[in-house]
């Protein structure tokens, strides 16, 4: 799907995805992936430029695996001048924790680059506890 270079693109692409894969995965997983697509879009409309058109693409594949589904994000924007890093933030710092979400709740996550701009992935493995389950019961 295409969401505006926009902060409303990441809740036009949360609520796409919710709608989606509500009868899919768990809804713990459900909800690491909403908020992990949320920080990419996010990241993409703050610090990236659109593509042509002024849009982000963001796309969500599933494949069968022992256990449940393998999830993967991507987002696809213009692309910066400087790719994503994660960055130390103060702890009263408004901004500067998205990658970290993303790192704590994706098995793996990584950009990919090619001459129309990047495309800022994460990747999520089927477990039977989930992190956000880990997290309610820590």
């Amino acid at each position: 799907m295409v969401v505006p270079h926009h902060p409303a693109g990441a809740r036009l692409a949360r609520r796409r995805l919710a709608e989606e894969l509500s009868d899919v995965v768990p809804p713990p997983l459900l909800a690491d992936l909403v908020a992990v697509l949320a920080e990419l879009v996010g990241n993409a409309v703050r610090h990236a430029d659109p593509l042509p058109g002024g849009v982000v693409r963001v796309a969500w594949r599933l494949r069968a695996a022992l256990g449940g589904q393998q999830v993967q994000l991507r987002v696809t924007d213009g692309g910066a001048a400087a790719g994503p890093t994660m960055r130390v933030a103060d702890t009263d710092a408004a901004d500067g924790r998205g990658l970290h979400i993303v790192s704590g709740l994706a098995d793996r996550w990584g950009v990919e680059r090619d001459g129309l701009g990047q495309s800022v992935w994460a990747e999520f493995d089927p477990t039977e506890i989930t992190r956000s389950d880990l997290a309610v019961a820590g």
